[in-house]
């Protein structure tokens, strides 16, 4: 078989087609090894338009074949083939069942085949990296790079370890440690220092025996990023610098951000190195270089923005034409051939400073349209691609959002994210890709898998048919395929209603239960906004998908062994116990505004938390123990590791060294 692989790749090496598959075949390794030999992976040349193909085929000798355009196609022609054929997957927290798949693989009367409507298929928030990977193992990336590879992802955003670059760039310029240290914050904060938000750590620094370990591990993310046909997203320098860039540097034009999210002054106002200083070029050298020194010429697009949430120093168009225009320039000075990325979040966040003609002269600063790529980070709920005219002709990227802060809710937008995506498409001449911009990975992952899969389907996906081959892949064992038929009606049931959310004038994100909030008489009930406590279904229609769970797992008491169930039937059960919370709440509140005993409504309302609380322990996906634990694992002291422990318990409750900030805390939803 292998002289076969290396006549493959004699054959196509002409056309470009000879970079190495063996990242595939580690995949296959890893994940199936009963069936390590019974792949085959080709690169083939389809003579395509440029998106990429894939077919997938048995063999004579009952080998699977898996020929594809790019390695990405060849990953995600596998994934077609797991999934909608041996009906086994890889998920989040449940992990890979792939395994499972059935021997002897199953034969393919006719072959499988796919072509992407789009170029890119993007993954990954800046904020992603502090809500929810923040205190990721080496193990944890690799089951979501497997992960991304079959879901055909091929842009990954790769922020982790950046410190460690940062601070050697920092280092040159003469500042001290004690200097740098100032600036750089904990780990699960550090998206909001890399967008220039909040400056400085609370109740500790940033150890560098940190900042080391994970600059170590971005070298694995990066290099398996690679072997699996991503092209990683890489940082830049984005002129957010310490203060003390003005004693090394005493002629250099800096300008201070704005009070960011009711932070103290001490801990936000971070100061900014103008693009037009010739010092900003000359650090964004240093940065690039260093990356590249240390991870290999694997990439041309780097990541950089500079105004999250934070107005610009001038509303004046020349001004902000000047800023971008010189960013360009010293990305181009680093790299000739450098791509310039930049999340669109800004034009809607702070939409009361970008108006049309501002937005318009911040783009065109970057003359030459293809060295820029605009992540529409909000597409299914507030989309601004259209009021910029496709960002004046910058190649874009639709985005799914969906989640705010690692919120625990069911939630979707399923007719949004196959009908609005395609009609996108079919429009903007300068739509690239598809994409997914969730701020914390967490749950619902049927509508992640949607907009992914919508990127090879030229017409909106039929969700009905696709949530019932979802759910089969999803439940189905090694011995047996035979779903009972109460889970498709259970699932069915969740996708006209809590995943099918049209009404975008009371919720655009998942929502909040309203016992995580401050408690208070009134105003937690039917909150709007970011972060909304509004549930936009009746909530008797998710009891019946529960009781059909419930009358599943009796029927067939093996579901209860299956780690799939388990995790679904713990976070049905969370939404439906949330659901329940709220009329209990509205009881109480009114009775005790009339003057009436509570401390019976009360003691129900205890009594549910309680229970609650006994259901997520159930499953360490939804405990608190294992978010803890998870930090503490990368320190080397005690010390170290109470340091990252106040640290992961800061951001899920008070979110800021005194709790004034007006970043609404996410939802830890765990025990």
């Amino acid at each position: 078989m292998l002289w076969v692989q290396v006549l493959l790749l004699v054959l196509y090496a002409p056309i470009g087609l000879g970079q190495s598959i063996d990242g595939i075949y580690d995949l296959v390794r890893r994940r199936i090894p009963r069936h390590a030999d019974s792949f085959r992976f080709s690169l083939v040349d389809f003579n395509s338009t440029g998106n990429d193909q894939f077919v997938v085929s048995s063999t004579d000798n009952d080998t699977i074949l898996v020929e594809g355009s790019t390695l990405s196609a060849l990953s995600y022609g596998l994934h077609r083939y797991l999934a909608d054929i041996a009906h086994v997957d890889i998920y989040w927290y449940i992990g890979s069942q792939l395994h499972l798949a059935p021997t002897p693989l199953p034969h393919l009367s006719q072959p499988l085949t796919g072509s992407s409507t789009v170029e890119k298929r993007y993954h990954f928030n800046t904020v992603t990296f502090s809500y929810t990977t923040a205190f990721w193992s080496w193990e944890d990336w690799e089951l979501q790079l497997d992960w991304m590879a079959l879901r055909g992802i091929n842009l990954p955003l790769a922020w982790v370890g950046q410190e460690k670059i940062l601070v050697e760039v920092f280092r040159e310029t003469g500042m001290t440690d004690a200097e740098i240290s100032s600036f750089l914050s904990g780990p699960a904060f550090q998206a909001w220092n890399r967008f220039g938000n909040i400056q400085g750590s609370w109740h500790g620094e940033l150890p560098y025996s940190w900042i080391d370990a994970q600059f170590e591990l971005q070298k694995k993310i990066v290099r398996r990023m690679v072997e699996l046909g991503m092209t990683p997203v890489l940082p830049a320098f984005t002129g957010f610098v310490p203060r003390a860039i003005t004693r090394v540097l005493p002629d250099a034009t800096v300008v201070n951000g704005s009070r960011w999210s009711g932070f103290d002054e001490k801990y936000t106002n971070d100061t900014f190195l103008e693009p037009f200083d010739p010092n900003f070029a000359r650090l964004q050298r240093s940065f690039i270089h260093k990356q590249q020194q240390a991870y290999g010429n694997i990439t041309h697009i780097y990541t950089l923005d500079q105004y999250n949430e934070n107005d610009p120093y001038s509303g004046d168009p020349e001004y902000l034409r000047n800023v971008t225009h010189n960013t360009w320039q010293s990305l181009k000075s680093a790299d000739p051939d450098a791509i310039w990325m930049m999340q669109g979040w800004l034009f809607y966040s702070n939409s009361d400073f970008w108006t049309d003609e501002r937005v318009h002269a911040y783009l065109s600063g970057v003359e030459t349209d293809e060295d820029m790529l605009v992540l529409d980070l909000f597409s299914e709920s507030q989309p601004q691609w259209q009021r910029t005219q496709s960002y004046y002709g910058k190649p874009w990227i639709w985005c799914q959002l969906h989640d705010y802060g690692g919120n625990m809710g069911l939630y979707g937008q399923v007719m949004n994210i196959t009908v609005n995506a395609t009609d996108a498409l079919a429009v903007s001449d300068s739509l690239v890709g598809y994409g997914l911009t969730m701020e914390g990975q967490e749950g619902n992952e049927i509508v992640y898998d949607l907009l992914l899969d919508q990127a090879w389907s030229s017409r909106p996906i039929d969700t009905d048919s696709y949530f019932h081959d979802w759910v089969k892949a999803r439940y189905s064992t090694a011995r047996r395929h035979n779903v009972p038929h109460e889970l498709y009606q259970a699932w069915d049931i969740l996708r006209t209603t809590a995943y099918n959310n049209t009404n975008l004038a009371t919720a655009t994100a998942v929502s909040k239960s309203i016992f995580e909030l401050q408690p208070k008489l009134t105003g937690l009930v039917n909150q709007t906004g970011h972060h909304p406590t509004v549930v936009n279904y009746e909530a008797s229609s998710l009891v019946r998908s529960w009781k059909l769970m419930v009358s599943a797992a009796s029927e067939s008491t093996a579901l209860w062994s299956h780690p799939a169930f388990r995790y679904d039937m713990v976070d049905v059960t969370r939404q439906v116990m949330a659901n329940a919370f709220i009329p209990m709440y509205l009881n109480v509140t009114s009775t005790y505004q009339k003057g009436g005993p509570i401390s019976q409504q009360g003691d129900s309302l205890i009594r549910l938390l309680r229970d609650l609380d006994a259901v997520l322990s159930t499953n360490d996906n939804f405990r608190l123990a294992t978010w803890i634990e998870s930090a503490r694992t990368w320190a080397r002291n005690d010390t170290e590791a109470d340091f990252y422990e106040y640290n992961a318990r800061n951001q899920i409750t008070l979110w800021g060294p005194k709790g004034r900030s007006t970043a609404t805390p996410p939802s830890s939803g765990v025990a």
